[in-house]
C-alpha cells in the first residue's frame, strides 16, 4: 500500500485556501497510486489557530469546509486531516468545549475522529486553553492494516528514552497493546536548532521498543514568531530512516507499506544540513518570507549602520525576498565613522539592493535646540544617545508608512536579553528577524554565509571590527557589556539551561559580571514587551513561550541562588 506525506504550508485561518492545498495534494498523489494520505495536525486551519478557536463561527465554517472537502477529494484515496471536534458533553463535564483532532475521510464522508491526547502547555504551547484531552488510543482499518493514529505531542512522553513521565499516559504503548501494525503521528513541532535529530532518536526509540513502524508528518512554512521546518519522516521496524522530506519547504513523499513484511520500504531520504548556521539561516529565510507574504507585503526597509546585525539581517531579507525587494536607509551622525559609512554601502551592492543616505546631524541639532532649556544643567548622557537612535526609527518607519514596506528590526537576542537597545529606536520594525539569535551566533552566520558561497557578502571589515552602537565618540558595545562569548554563554546558562548564578560563577564567569547580568535581564524586561514579533530558532525565546511579569519585585539573584548557598561564601551580591 503507498502512503504519501503531504508535507504542506497552511495559512492560519485561510480555511478554504488550505482545503484547496489539500485537494491539489490529495489529486497528485491519487495519480500516483496512493491509498493514503497523510496531512499535519490542525492542517484544515494552520496551527496555531490560537483564540480564532474561541469564535463559534470559526470553528462551525471548519466544519462544514471539512465536509465539502470528503465531497471533494478522489473516491480512492483515504486522507487524515486535521481539524477540530466539538465536545458534545462539555456542557455536562465541565471540560473544554473542542478537541483537537484528526479525520479520516473516505469514499466522500468523514468516517472517523481521532482526538489528541497529549495537550502540550510549556514554551509556546497553550493546548488546555482551548482542547479536551481525548481518552482512548483510537486506530482505523485500511485494507487489512491497522494504523494507529497520534498527534504530536502524544509521541512525546516515553518515560525510557527521556527518563521521566510528563503524563500519565503514554499513547504509542497504548497503541502497541492494540496490536496496531503501523503508527502515524500528524504533527505541528515549531523548529528549534537541533530539533531535528531529537526526533529522529526519540522516534527510532519508539519503532525498535515497540516494534512498530512510524510515519511522521510536520508542518511547514513560518508562522508569527514561528517556525515549521517540515523534515517529516518515516521509520521502518528497526528504526531506520526510510524517508525525510526536505527541510523548510513543502514536499510529498511516498513510501510503501508491504503487507507480507507489515513494514515500510525504503524511498527517498532528503539529506541533513551539514551544519547548525546552514540550518538556521534556512529557518530564517522561510520566517521571514512567510512573515512578509502572509502579512500582504511585498517590501521591506531597514536600517543599515554598517554593523554585523543588519548586514546578516539585509542578507536574509534579500535571500527571501530577493534584492528588488529590499531597501537600506543608511542614516549617520557625526558620531558615525566613515568606515561604517563605506562598509554598509559595500553591503548593498554586494547584496545587489538599493541604498539611501538620509545625514540626521541637523535632525540632532533641532532636538537639541528644542530641549535646551529644559536640560540645562545636566550631563550628556543616554537620553541624547537614544535621541540618535529614535530619529532613525522615526524615519524607517515613515518611509515604510509611505511606500507600504514592512520595517524590519536587527536586534540580536544578546541585546534584547540585557536591553541594549533604545525603545521607539532600533527596536521599531514589525519583524525581529534575528532577535533570538545570540551576537556570536550572528558572527557565525555571516562566517558561514560568505564561505558558502565563496563570496564576500559580507564586508570584511564588518566582521573584524569592534561593534558599536557610535552614539558618542570612540563607543563599543564592550564600554557597557562583557565580551560577546562571556555574555551569550552567561546568557544561554541562565535563559536556555536555568542555571542558577552559583552555577554560572561555578562554570568559571566572574561573580560580579554575573550578578550585573542578571540585573539587566530582569530591568529589560519592559522593553521586551513591547518589542516586534521574533523568529524563534531556540527552545527559549524571548516571544509567546516567554511569560515573565513587568510589574515585580523579585531579587533574580537571591532567588537563583538560595537553594545553593548553605553557608558558602559565593562573592555574589543579593542586595
Amino acid at each position: 500500500m503507498k502512503i504519501a506525506i503531504a508535507q504542506f504550508n497552511p495559512i492560519i485561518g485561510d480555511l478554504s485556501g488550505n482545503a484547496k492545498q489539500i485537494l491539489e495534494v490529495a489529486e497528485n498523489a491519487a495519480s500516483s497510486g496512493v491509498r493514503l494520505l497523510l496531512t499535519p495536525e490542525l492542517s484544515l486551519c494552520g496551527y496555531p489557530p490560537r483564540d480564532l478557536l474561541l469564535n463559534p463561527s470559526f470553528v462551525a465554517a471548519m466544519d462544514f469546509t471539512l465536509q465539502q472537502l470528503a465531497q471533494d477529494l478522489p473516491a480512492n484515496l483515504a486522507v487524515l486531516v486535521g481539524t477540530v471536534v466539538k465536545n458534545s458533553e462539555a456542557h455536562v463535564t465541565g471540560g473544554k468545549n473542542l478537541f483537537n483532532s484528526i479525520a479520516l475521510l473516505e469514499a466522500g464522508t468523514v468516517k472517523q475522529y481521532f482526538h489528541k491526547r497529549l495537550l502540550p502547555t510549556y514554551d509556546v504551547f497553550d493546548e488546555n486553553r482551548y482542547f479536551e484531552p481525548g481518552l482512548k488510543p483510537s486506530y482505523f482499518n485500511l485494507d487489512d492494516i491497522n494504523i494507529g493514529v497520534t498527534i504530536c505531542e502524544d509521541l512525546w512522553n516515553d518515560a525510557e528514552f527521556w527518563g521521566k513521565r510528563s503524563y500519565a499516559v503514554n499513547p504509542i504503548a497504548d497503541l502497541s497493546s492494540l496490536g496496531v501494525d503501523l503508527i502515524v503521528n500528524l504533527s505541528a513541532s515549531p523548529y528549534t536548532v537541533g530539533k531535528q535529530k531529537l526526533r529522529e532518536a526519540m522516534l527510532q526509540h519508539s519503532a525498535v521498543n515497540f516494534k512498530h513502524p512510524v510515519i511522521y508528518t510536520n508542518q511547514v512554512g513560518g508562522n508569527d514568531d514561528l517556525i515549521f521546518d517540515g523534515r517529516s519522516f518515516a521509520l521502518n521496524r528497526q528504526g531506520e530512516v526510510i524517508c525525510r522530506a526536505k527541510g523548510f519547504e513543502s514536499d510529498l513523499l511516498v513510501v510503501e507499506f508491504d503487507e507480507i513484511q507489515r513494514d515500510l520500504q525504503l524511498g527517498v531520504v532528503s539529506s541533513v544540513y551539514e551544519s547548525e548556521d546552514e540550518e538556521i539561516w534556512h529557518a530564517l529565510i522561510l520566517g521571514v518570507k512567510d512573515y512578509i507574504q502572509k502579512c500582504h507585503f511585498s517590501q521591506v526597509v531597514l536600517g543599515l549602520s554598517g554593523g554585523i546585525d543588519s548586514a546578516l539581517v539585509a542578507a536574509i531579507a534579500t535571500a527571501a525576498l530577493g534584492k528588488e525587494n529590499v531597501f537600506g536607509v543608511l542614516m549617520p551622525s557625526p558620531y558615525s565613522s566613515q568606515h561604517s559609512i563605506s562598509d554598509a554601502l559595500a553591503l548593498g551592492e554586494n547584496l545587489g539592493i538599493k541604498t539611501h543616505i538620509l545625514p540626521i546631524g541637523e535632525l540632532m541639532q533641532g532636538f537639541d535646540h528644542t530641549l535646551a532649556d529644559l536640560f540645562t544643567g545636566t550631563e550628556f548622557g543616554i537620553a541624547e544617545e537614544n535621541i540618535q537612535s529614535r530619529i532613525r526609527g522615526n524615519l524607517l518607519m515613515a518611509i515604510a508608512n509611505k511606500f507600504g514596506h514592512l520595517l524590519l528590526s536587527t536586534g540580536n537576542k544578546s541585546e534584547m536579553a540585557v536591553g541594549y537597545c533604545t525603545l521607539y529606536g532600533d527596536m521599531n520594525g514589525g519583524l525581529a528577524v534575528i532577535a533570538d539569535v545570540p551576537k556570536t551566533r550572528v558572527y557565525s552566520l555571516c562566517k558561514w554565509l560568505n564561505f558558502h558561497t565563496q563570496q564576500e557578502i559580507i564586508p570584511e571589515n564588518i566582521l573584524t571590527k569592534a561593534p558599536s552602537a557610535e552614539l558618542k565618540p570612540g563607543q563599543v558595545d564592550q564600554d557597557s557589556l562583557p565580551a560577546y562569548d562571556i555574555l551569550d554563554d552567561i546568557l544561554q546558562r541562565l535563559i536556555n539551561d536555568h542555571q542558577s548564578a552559583v552555577q554560572i560563577v561555578a562554570a568559571g564567569h566572574d561573580a560580579e559580571i554575573v550578578n550585573r547580568v542578571l540585573q539587566m535581564v530582569a530591568r529589560s524586561e519592559f522593553k521586551r514587551r513591547q518589542a516586534p514579533p521574533g523568529l524563534k530558532i531556540t527552545d527559549r525565546a524571548f516571544g509567546t513561550g516567554w511569560r515573565m511579569p513587568i510589574a515585580s519585585k523579585i531579587n533574580w539573584i537571591a532567588v537563583n541562588n538560595s537553594h545553593h548557598i548553605n553557608n558558602v561564601s559565593t562573592g555574589i551580591s543579593t542586595q
